[in-house]
């Protein structure tokens, strides 16, 4: 069967900035809530932190070359709100901001297209320490003025933009646990009022993208929604996934689709609602030109009649295959029900895989290789599910695969490998992987392999 891809479907990878940019402490680059939490000893695995990462903010060239050979269309990244805004708001920092210029000026004559991603968890330290960084609706605010500068700055030369990625990590795994910073367990009203502001943000810097843009833009955003997939593709199965998606995302894509809160959502908060005004509804669900989402495993819901909402989550048996992570259970299904469900429910009418790809237990042979065909076979069967959608009509537009290099994971610092590019964190040397060639012949083919 010939898996065609529409033509001009987008391949790209994506990245983030703390992961893989370094020079923390160079050129005016002021601190993030990651800079002092992989500082406190014990926050990261072996107490790494991203001080050098993998220098791309030095090695951005030499990371477009690799692009280059790999075939990308274009390359997600994402900016350093305290590299150009070092205490969060006031004075810009020009040498961050020319660092993105030049980054999008070498992405462009290599012919890849910037998709930039304003916020990807790396809060200025200062808008924590002034205002309990999104505790307070001020950080919203914030955000939407850093949105304007980088509109201002960059919109002659970027088109596309996303927001900010993945709502809940920065918030529940920030201010109801511990596992990333500011490392706060919150009351549920204030945690809920997190959540709030983090999507009031989202909204405010849309508006604020497209009224200082010096053309016009298109604004997404990029997020790990839980995507139900079917246990079998009957339609009472079916129908419990469009009913799951709404529920399981209540408090960030779906507020966000359909500018309102869930009244299930608010009941079930009871008193810890979060607080908010017609205004700030008006705000979050401002239209948007596109959807990103992030999919890694989804979430298994069969219909149930004995639930309220007509669906139950089936749970992962010990034994279903996963992949070098614990959360990271495989499911390749995953990229053909997020783009259908996204268009049933919200008639979303353009939707990005803005992240997909799998850790792996990666190591370089006698050779100097790596051989890592538990990605391979991960990305293959997964873009299997994506090309299905595809061919049915489903609106994906393109593919962002996690990662372009080896990085920095958060809290599990350089133990996990997601990358195509093996990066030896010694000699920060690029190395393809065999997911690297395969994701190669792909692109030049627009087909799977």
């Amino acid at each position: 069967m010939d898996r065609r891809f529409p033509e001009g479907f987008l391949w790209g990878c994506a990245t983030a900035a703390y992961q893989v940019e370094g020079a923390a402490q160079e050129d005016g680059r002021g601190r993030s809530i990651w800079d002092v939490f992989s500082h406190s000893p014990g926050r990261i695995r072996n107490d790494d932190t991203g001080d050098v990462a993998v220098d791309q903010y030095h090695r951005y060239r030499e990371d477009i070359e690799w692009m280059k050979w790999l075939g990308l269309k274009a390359y997600r990244f994402s900016i350093a709100w305290p590299r150009v805004l070092p205490d969060g708001e006031g004075k810009p920092n020009p040498k961050g901001l020319d660092y993105y210029e030049r980054l999008a000026d070498a992405l462009l004559a290599a012919g890849i297209q910037p998709w930039p991603t304003l916020f990807h968890w790396d809060l200025p330290q200062a808008l924590q320490e002034k205002y309990g960084g999104w505790q307070s609706r001020e950080t919203a605010l914030r955000f939407a003025d850093y949105a304007a500068l980088m509109a201002r700055r960059l919109s002659d030369r970027i088109t596309n933009w996303f927001t900010i990625n993945e709502f809940m990590c920065f918030t529940d795994l920030g201010y109801r646990q511990t596992q990333f910073p500011p490392a706060l367990i919150l009351p549920p009203q204030q945690a809920n009022q997190v959540r709030h502001h983090a999507v009031l943000g989202h909204g405010l810097a849309v508006s604020a993208l497209r009224s200082h843009a010096n053309r016009p833009i298109r604004v997404g955003l990029a997020e790990n929604a839980q995507i139900p997939v079917p246990v079998i593709e009957t339609a009472e199965h079916i129908e419990a996934a469009r009913k799951a998606i709404r529920v399981l995302n209540a408090p960030f894509l779906t507020a966000v689709l359909e500018g309102r809160y869930l009244e299930s959502y608010l009941a079930q908060c009871g008193p810890d609602a979060p607080r908010f005004t017609d205004e700030d509804l008006r705000a979050i669900g401002v239209p948007l030109d596109f959807v990103g989402l992030n999919a890694y495993s989804p979430s298994v819901v069969k219909a149930d009649l004995s639930q309220p909402e007509g669906f139950s989550i089936i749970p992962w048996p010990e034994s279903h295959p996963r992949m070098h992570m614990p959360w990271l259970y495989f499911g390749p299904q995953l990229l053909y029900w997020a783009p259908r469900l996204v268009k049933e429910v919200w008639n979303v009418s353009e939707v990005y895989i803005t992240e997909n790809g799998c850790a792996a237990d990666d190591r370089l042979n006698l050779k100097g290789e790596v051989e890592d065909l538990d990605r391979v076979m991960y990305l293959r069967e997964y873009l299997i599910g994506a090309s299905r959608a595809a061919a049915e009509g489903w609106p994906l537009r393109g593919y962002f695969l996690w990662s372009l290099l080896d990085n920095f994971e958060w809290a599990w610092g350089y133990s996990r490998r997601f990358g195509i590019l093996y990066v030896n964190y010694r000699t920060l040397e690029r190395i393809p992987k065999r997911s690297a060639h395969f994701y190669r012949e792909v692109i030049a083919r627009n087909a799977l392999v």
